[in-house]
This record gives structure tokens, sequence and C-alpha cells, in this order.
């Protein structure tokens, strides 16, 4: 049986389900907020130490302005309502992408990461203006900047998730086939599960499904 350390979530679907449903895209990235911490509390009950989200990459910046806006002000809200009550479940927040939004936004972030730091039953590493290929361009430039060889060691050292394991399993939702410049050096072994349904009509029960799949299949990692 594989032991499960690390998921990573690409929540697509959000804004169809809004238009679908409610005729409202900003009514689906609500919705989704709602399925969230259902994975955060069945991520727990599972013993799972790190849960990385796809929040906001840096193509979402194509998007409407006021799309954009309401997933701050979600964002923003989340923070200020939630950020308690993962700090009394022991739930550790780490924002990785780069941190360059409103000063109340960044403020927010940065505070919620110094209440937390400590916490250690689960990381959510939330993904926010964040985008792989940027994350890698850095991580080069960091080494040429400190006269380092170019070798996986030190790659991985300058990366912005530097100590955190790769994931285990990659869960796509929204009937999607792609990575969508997710985490593309840390993927490499990842098992991928495309998931037809939308984030906001994913479930614990889905979320349970893939784990148990996970867990049953050989990893050989090149051996045989």
């Amino acid at each position: 049986m594989n032991p499960l350390k690390h998921v990573a979530i690409i929540m697509d679907g959000n804004g169809r389900w809004g238009l679908k449903y409610r005729n409202s895209r900003n009514e689906g990235h609500r919705e989704g907020i709602n399925t969230l911490e259902k994975i955060i509390k069945e991520s727990l009950k599972n013993n799972i130490k790190f849960l990385t989200l796809y929040a906001f990459s840096t193509e979402n910046w194509k998007r409407p302005k006021n799309e954009i806006s309401f997933l701050f002000k979600l964002l923003e809200n989340f923070l200020q309502t939630k950020i308690k009550d993962l700090h009394n479940k022991n739930i550790k927040l780490k924002i990785i992408g780069t941190i360059n939004f409103s000063k109340k936004i960044n403020r927010l972030l940065q505070s919620s990461e110094k209440i937390t730091s400590k916490n250690n039953k689960l990381q959510i590493n939330l993904a926010l203006n964040y985008g792989s290929k940027a994350e890698l361009i850095n991580a080069f430039k960091l080494i040429n900047k400190n006269k380092e060889k170019i070798t996986e060691k030190n790659l991985i050292r300058n990366l912005q998730t530097k100590n955190i394991p790769d994931p285990d399993i990659l869960i796509r939702t929204g009937n999607t086939r792609r990575l969508s410049n997710f985490l593309l050096w840390q993927l490499a072994y990842t098992e991928i599960f495309f998931e037809k349904k939308l984030w906001p009509e994913f479930n614990e029960s889905d979320f349970r499904k893939i784990i148990n799949n996970y867990k049953k299949i050989k990893r050989n990692y090149g051996s045989i």
C-alpha cells in the first residue's frame, strides 16, 4: 500500500458550474470555497501532511477585472474568517507564488503564514500568482547569482517548494486533461487523476475514492 503524504489539486470548474446553475461565474467561485473546506477536513481525517491548491495562476490575470476582484475578495474573507479555525486545527498555511497584491491582501497573507507557522498537522500550500515556468526560471537565476553548479539538488533547493515532498497525487477537476503550468518539476512521478466533476461538485466520497485507487497502484519509478 502506497504511503500518502502530499496531494495537489487544480480546482477547476468553478466558473462553469456558476454559469450552469447560478448564471454567474462568481457564484461558482463562492461555492468552490465550500468544497475546499470539505477537502481540508477529509485531508485531516486521512492524515495527509501536505495539500497544495492551485488557487490563482500567473495566467489568470487575463480574466475579466471584475472576476479577479471578486476572487481576491473571497480570499480576503477566507483569511479573515477562517485562519483562526485553521490555526486551532494545527494547520499551517504557506503561500507559493509571488505576493504582490493589494497592501491589505499582502498583509493578510503574511500574517496568516506567521500565525500558523509552527503548526504541523497539515500544511496547506496555497498557489497564488503562481506559474511553474516562472518558478523554474527564478530558481536558475538564484543558482547563477549564488555561483552554484546547475544540479538537481541545487535546483530543488531554490524552488518555492523546497522542504516540501513532491506530490504523490495530483487531482484536476473540471474534465480538463492538462497541467496548466502547475508544479511541472514536482509532478515528474506524481500519479495524476483527472476528474470529470466540476470543483463545486467534487465531494469527500470522490476524494476518498481517488486515495483508495492511489494506494493500489504499483509505483516503479523507472524500475520493473
